[in-house]
């Protein structure tokens, strides 16, 4: 393993993401608190204090508790220094809608709207960005939560064909000057459902949908980390070997007994290759009377030992939402990755 090499720069901007985020968690602290907490010197975080209340990103009070003396400054970061755009695009029963959250630099929601179209293209997320950059100007990044396979802000197979085989991420960043991240719909809210459980410590996740009129897809969470794969593939599970073509495995699972075939499958491959903890099924085709159905098919071929907790979700926004604000938040932040991978 070869050790990390920090330049004055990179040392900088790790301390300075140390400050802003023990202030996120701590909600007010003093020059001292923050120290404590980032075992960095009081100097130096006064000195990246004093940068970030320059640009409006920290402010200060003097309501501190003291004992005599001069009152200790308090400190708390600025939720509306800035904000991120969220837009989750989706496609289901013939409605086409975007769904448009503003959030605060501490991830809470601002605004939310949902718009509906009677198709959806990249014209349409620039109308929407240039309303949202007009109205507010301290926009800093977007994230774009879409059904289908995105790497690198290029959008390869998707629900929205309009997108498909198209750089948006690209497109925008050259137009727009903002940071945007794009990511498939089930990774995303798999990764937001992983981060509402509050785990003690890092655990295996999957979620699988099976939408109407549309393929099934799924999203991993493997020891704590997104699994998509070389190329973001990861999670097509419409393609895994059934024994049928596509198309007659979406004709196939819109009958009851061909879902319960098709889920099942699914649900045995991921527990086979994975060995998830828990598997959130959602999607219009998951009903609540199915779920001992699958449960039962599941255990006649999985140890019970091996077999995960089965937990339907049919509203999967406040999930969705949480991973694609937090993805989006993250990409504003300074990463250094201090130790090789194993």
């Amino acid at each position: 393993m070869q050790p990390v090499t920090h330049n004055t720069v990179q040392l900088k901007r790790i301390n300075v993401e140390l400050v802003r985020n023990t202030l996120k968690s701590l909600g007010v602290a003093t020059k001292a608190s923050i120290a404590r907490t980032t075992t960095l010197s009081v100097a130096t975080c006064s000195t990246i204090l004093n940068e970030l209340l320059q640009t409006g990103e920290v402010i200060e009070s003097d309501s501190g508790e003291f004992s005599g003396g001069r009152p200790a400054k308090q400190y708390q970061y600025n939720a509306g220094y800035a904000y991120v755009l969220l837009l989750i695009v989706r496609t289901e029963g013939g409605i086409h809608a975007v769904t448009a959250v503003l959030a605060n630099m501490l991830g809470e929601s601002v605004m939310e709207e949902t718009l509906t179209y009677s198709e959806i293209d990249a014209g349409t997320i620039e109308a929407l960005l240039e309303r949202y950059i007009a109205d507010y100007p301290d926009i800093q990044a977007v994230g774009i939560g879409i059904p289908g396979v995105a790497r690198g802000g290029v959008i390869g197979i998707c629900d929205v064909p309009a997108l498909s085989g198209m750089d948006l991420g690209g497109r925008l960043e050259d137009k727009y000057g903002l940071k945007v991240t794009i990511e498939n719909d089930m990774n995303l809210t798999i990764y937001g459902f992983y981060r509402l459980q509050n785990y003690d410590e890092e655990k295996t996740l999957a979620i699988v949908t099976f939408p109407r009129n549309h393929f099934p897809g799924a999203g991993f969470i493997v020891e704590g980390r997104i699994l998509a794969g070389s190329t973001r593939f990861g999670g097509e599970v419409s393609y895994l070997p059934f024994g049928m073509s596509r198309a007659e495995q979406l004709q196939l699972m819109h009958t009851r007994d061909g879902f319960v075939e098709i889920a099942v499958k699914t649900l045995i491959s991921i527990i086979a290759i994975i060995n998830p903890v828990s598997i959130v099924l959602t999607g219009d085709l998951f009903r609540e009377h199915l779920l001992k159905t699958l449960e039962e098919a599941c255990r006649r071929e999985i140890p019970a030992e091996h077999m995960p907790q089965l937990i339907l979700r049919q509203d999967i926004q406040p999930e969705y939402l949480s991973g694609l604000t937090a993805m989006t938040l993250e990409s504003l932040a300074y990463h250094l990755q201090l130790i090789e991978r194993r």
